[in-house]
């Protein structure tokens, strides 16, 4: 059996009519992700565990049950704890780390009914817009560029989740967000992935990168599917004191792709270091709005330009903090030592050998900006900035419901062609830090593709615990845009 239907929803209703079983998509799922073993979008696939939950959801839907996610096979970034799974975020310091719990989004999940087929490659501790620096191995893009076999990047650091997806290797996927994690291999790869607000999802049991900034959603192939999953993953939860006492709307009935009486909003600062093909999709994706029936209006964020250089103070600044518990004395890698060698050395070497060179790098940079002396200069100095940028959305969106923009400055790029230069690497995150910044919710949406054959994605912004209208334009965008477009088989 092959895999018989590329959506959330419509396998949902396939095995409503009893077309097939969950147990059969679910073996349909593992064949193919054994099959695309070169894109190494899954690092653990957990086949058994995987076969047992599909049983339990056709007992299930036999006695009488239908949820939504019943039956559903998922893959799980490797940063999600998984109860008697490998989660190591693509680390070689938390080398055979098997979880005794499981994360809160996870276990929403599954007590849903969903499936899980394993778990998925990532950038180490989410550091990257590649998926390159993983312990496992970069994981490939399912696309290729017209004529080209270069292998491409999936983006990152949620790239396992966006590739899997992208290839028909599982149904959705869980992914974080930081400074659009989620948003930017989504586009990369020609599918859908929605960042929450801030609060919306708990993080409980997601191994952290910058507490301030981490957010988990989802990753599918629509607008549709999202919504869906995104309704399970989210809700209060008491672990998480982050976690908001905010009701959960149905996001799904939401999707009416009505927008009349709705602006959306232009910022005239996102024009800059855009391609030419990027500049070209977003004012088409403005007219197809307009076509939907929204007003769309320029609106300025003036303090755009600052978003970069503030995040990558703050997020490594709260990375330094957070990786400090990765020591070697409890769990995880822990180096050789020779004779003589005391703790320190233990704690030197063991965090040396464990942690990759982008993961170094940003601790190091963290560890500065936190140091006496320098607090002030740049830590603090950068908290003012995002209150400025959080202010410049609060403004934007007194006058306007939502805001297009593009994802990033231009479709994916080859597998170690931007590897060496960090700074090139870090402005794949230009168009997208901002609301990470402002604990906003964005969407990614595939819109087209580039003269070379990639997809391209735009990026809608919404209100805070705006989510359900925010699905609803980008649903509309969905429609008018007609993706369709599939990756070749090459593998």
């Amino acid at each position: 059996m092959t895999l018989p239907v590329p959506t959330i929803s419509d396998a949902r209703d396939a095995l409503r009519r009893g077309d097939f079983s969950a147990r059969e998509l679910t073996d349909a799922c593992l064949a193919e992700i054994e099959a695309a073993a070169p894109l190494n979008a899954f690092t653990t696939v957990a086949a058994e565990r995987a076969r047992e939950m599909a049983d339990a959801a056709d007992r299930a839907r036999a006695a009488g049950q239908n949820g939504d996610l019943l039956g559903i096979p998922l893959g799980v970034k490797d940063l999600f704890c998984t109860e008697g799974v490998r989660s190591q975020a693509a680390s070689r310091i938390l080398e055979g780390f098997v979880p005794p719990y499981e994360s809160t989004v996870t276990a929403k999940l599954w007590d849903a009914g969903a499936v899980m087929l394993g778990k998925l490659n990532m950038d180490e501790f989410a550091m990257g817009s590649s998926t390159e620096s993983s312990v496992y191995g970069p994981c490939i893009s399912p696309w290729r560029r017209s004529g080209d076999a270069t292998p491409i990047v999936p983006g990152g650091s949620s790239g396992g989740s966006a590739a899997a997806v992208a290839a028909g290797l599982c149904l959705g996927a869980t992914a974080t967000d930081t400074g659009g994690s989620i948003r930017q291999p989504a586009a990369f790869c020609g599918v859908t992935g929605i960042k929450p607000t801030y609060g919306r999802c708990s993080r409980w049991g997601i191994v952290a990168y910058a507490s301030s900034l981490d957010q988990a959603g989802p990753v599918a192939r629509s607008v549709r599917d999202v919504a869906i999953l995104l309704r399970h993953m989210a809700g209060h939860d008491p672990k998480d004191s982050t976690s908001a006492q905010i009701d959960v709307p149905d996001f799904e009935a939401a999707l009416t792709g009505d927008l009349r009486g709705k602006r959306i909003g232009l910022p005239a600062e996102y024009a800059e270091g855009l391609g030419e093909e990027t500049a070209a999709l977003w004012h088409k994706g403005a007219k197809m709005l307009r076509d939907a029936g929204a007003e769309v209006v320029e609106i300025r964020l003036p303090h755009t330009k600052y978003a970069l250089p503030a995040y990558y103070i703050i997020a490594p600044a709260e990375a330094s903090s957070n990786l400090a518990r990765y020591d070697g004395v409890r769990y995880g890698h822990r180096a050789r030592l020779d004779q003589g060698d005391g703790i320190v050395e233990m704690y030197e070497k063991s965090r040396a050998e464990g942690f990759g060179p982008e993961v170094r790098r940003r601790v190091m940079v963290g560890t500065y900006v936190l140091s006496a002396g320098y607090y002030d200069a740049y830590y603090l100095r950068a908290q003012k900035v995002r209150t400025l940028i959080r202010r410049d959305f609060e403004a934007a969106f007194g006058m306007v419901d939502a805001i297009l923009t593009p994802v990033s400055p231009g479709p994916a790029f080859g597998l170690g062609e931007v590897t060496g230069d960090p700074v090139q690497m870090y402005l794949q995150d230009v168009f997208s830090v901002t609301l990470n910044l402002a604990g906003l919710p964005g969407v990614a949406v595939p819109a087209g593709l580039s003269a070379n054959g990639l997809p391209l994605g735009l990026q809608l912004i919404g209100k805070p615990w705006g989510e359900a209208e925010l699905l609803n334009a980008a649903h509309a965008l969905e429609a008018r845009a007609g993706f369709d477009a599939r990756p070749r088989r090459w593998w």
